[in-house]
């Protein structure tokens, strides 16, 4: 199954993605997990120490490996290259792994107005068409908001977008535009996963304000989350609970998606 997990900054869809990664690693699946937000946080929320995130180098900073897959300088502009760069290897040359997930960090690249149409970026969107399209494991793809590392053409190929909301107005205009830039990129199967629930009221204002969407399922209030941030380590290494809610949410998807 390929997964994108998207949704407004701070609701938690990192955490998610991090603890579904491991929980599928630990039903002894192979999970490819690709680390696509500017903030790059994947690692830590997986359970990588930082020692070892030295060794996952964000793409979009490699600029002579760069050059040598496009012919083109990072960062140059109004130049040619390769629209088609060679990408197969890059999962397995510049990731690092645990516990059957391995980690592959794609960087920011720095945008001026509506995208960025340079050779690093076509990099990583070749990169993320050929994992999506080819590679023969579970996907997880930690997104930003607004989607931009997806090309058209591999959409079709994503299995479920899973868009975190928190029980707030703010998270639940994003999902709305997240719905939106999905449909226009010919994404299917789109779903609305709750964070920090504390209560039926939260959960009934989420179910309330799903724009269409159906709710695969919430992680709730856990204060374990912080005391894994202050710790330096993954969530799923010190909580069951948000084990077990993710879990869920897997098993609510393995029963939608056939």
């Amino acid at each position: 199954m390929k997964i994108a997990i998207s949704g407004k900054g701070g609701v938690g869809k990192t955490t998610l993605a991090g603890v579904m990664a491991r929980t599928l690693g630990e039903r002894g699946f192979k999970v490819l997990a690709i680390d696509a937000d500017p903030d790059s946080n994947l690692g830590g929320a997986i359970g990588f120490t930082p020692e070892e995130l030295k060794e996952a180098v964000p793409l979009a900073q490699m600029e002579e490996f760069i050059e040598e897959r496009t012919g083109a300088k990072k960062g140059q502009y109004g130049s040619f290259f390769k629209l088609n760069p060679m990408v197969d290897d890059i999962p397995d040359r510049f990731s690092v792994e645990k516990d059957n997930v391995r980690l592959v960090v794609l960087g920011n690249i720095v945008q001026g107005g509506g995208g960025c149409f340079c050779a690093e970026n076509v990099l990583l969107k070749s990169l993320l068409s050929h994992v999506l399209i080819e590679r023969d494991e579970y996907v997880i793809v930690d997104m930003e908001a607004g989607l931009e590392h997806l090309g058209r053409g591999s959409t079709a190929y994503i299995d479920a977008l899973i868009v975190v909301v928190e029980p707030g107005q703010r998270s639940f205009q994003t999902a709305y535009q997240t719905k939106k830039l999905a449909a226009d990129l010919g994404i299917k199967n789109i779903f609305i996963a709750g964070n920090k629930v504390m209560n039926n009221n939260d959960l009934t204002l989420i179910k309330e304000n799903l724009g269409g969407l159906s709710l695969i399922g919430c992680l709730g209030y856990n204060g374990k989350v912080l005391e894994a941030d202050r710790q330096g380590v993954s969530p799923y290494d010190i909580d069951m609970q948000i084990r077990a809610e993710t879990g869920q949410i897997i098993d609510n998807l393995e029963k939608t998606i056939e």
